[in-house]
């Protein structure tokens, strides 16, 4: 199921509504952007629990989320 823009504030908390777009654009899963969450986080946790990195989805959104936190905005 597709995400609405509530959805993605519920996981990722207040943010830019071009984000917000630009993730419900995606058709990602609530599920797949709470994975790219925790690894644009964390992501030192999550290699040292022996997880492989992101790929597919999960890896678009981890790109997406990243690049939102270099926007000098």
């Amino acid at each position: 199921m597709t995400m609405t823009s509530d959805d993605v504030t519920a996981i990722l908390g207040p943010v830019d509504e071009t984000l917000v777009a630009e993730v419900v654009a995606t058709g990602a899963t609530q599920a797949e952007l709470s994975e790219a969450f925790a690894w644009a986080n964390n992501d030192e946790a999550l290699i040292g629990e022996g997880r492989r990195l992101p790929s597919g989805m999960v890896a678009t959104l981890v790109d997406l989320l990243v690049s939102d936190e270099e926007d000098p905005e």
